[in-house]
């Protein structure tokens, strides 16, 4: 009886690790950069619950502020899409700024933390973020 109830949990965690290393689909480029939020260009990010787009990335970077001294910046690839051949990156949905919609598909995700909402097993790609306290914002991997 115990034996088999082993075998059970280890049978469960087996399956339950494989699907957790799915690699992302999205390509991983390195990135390496720092914004000045003094700018015009990210001067929504200078309140919580702004964000703004950077150059970088596989299809472009979001940056979501989500308190004072936190940020959170994520691949604008859709997960949904690995070639990239949609013609426009995620973007935020106009009735729920929260929500990344992909146009190719009905797939949508979180702006808050990039997990799927719908129709994709993959959350989104994130950058590391570091805020000095100041103006400057360095996302990197």
């Amino acid at each position: 009886m115990v034996l088999r109830f082993a075998l059970c949990l280890v049978s469960v965690l087996c399956l339950v690790s494989c699907h957790k290393n799915q690699q992302n689909p999205v390509p991983n480029i390195p990135i390496d950069i720092t914004i000045d939020l003094g700018l015009p260009s990210y001067y929504a990010l200078q309140g919580v619950s702004g964000y703004a787009y950077v150059n970088g990335g596989s299809r472009g970077i979001i940056v979501y502020r989500k308190a004072l001294d936190q940020f959170v910046a994520f691949d604008r690839h859709s997960p949904a899409d690995p070639n990239g051949s949609c013609p426009l990156p995620l973007y935020p949905n106009p009735s729920n700024f929260l929500e990344l919609l992909d146009s190719c598909s009905s797939a949508k995700f979180s702006l808050y933390d990039g997990s799927p909402i719908t129709d994709c097993p993959y959350g989104l790609r994130q950058y590391a973020t570091q805020y000095n306290g100041a103006n400057s914002l360095r996302i990197y991997n």
